[in-house]
């Protein structure tokens, strides 16, 4: 995949036809990939991507520092959204 002209991203659960990605707890799934359990025992998503939603819509928010840090986790993301049809939204904030 070519290098994006952006860093920050968020992956949108609806395909560029509009229809609902499935199952329903994908964008937990996707996240839960980079996460890691903590001292406590808990699950931890990662501080450069997290699940959330983005007009209503199940979305996972991709920091751009990943790109520097772990750069195949970056095109990881940026192609299970490609290879879903997956919407993008780029140029965004980066995750805090």
């Amino acid at each position: 995949m070519s290098e994006p002209e952006f860093n920050s991203f968020i992956i949108v659960g609806l395909t560029s036809q509009g229809k609902k990605f499935r199952p329903s707890d994908w964008s937990d799934r996707l996240s839960g990939i980079l996460s890691a359990f903590g001292a406590t025992k808990k699950m931890h998503y990662s501080p450069y991507v997290s699940p959330g939603d983005y007009n209503g819509e199940k979305a996972v928010y991709v920091d751009g520092t990943l790109r520097d840090l772990e750069p195949a986790a970056y095109a990881f993301l940026l192609d299970f959204a490609q290879d879903n049809d997956l919407q993008v939204v780029n140029s965004v904030c980066p995750v805090r």
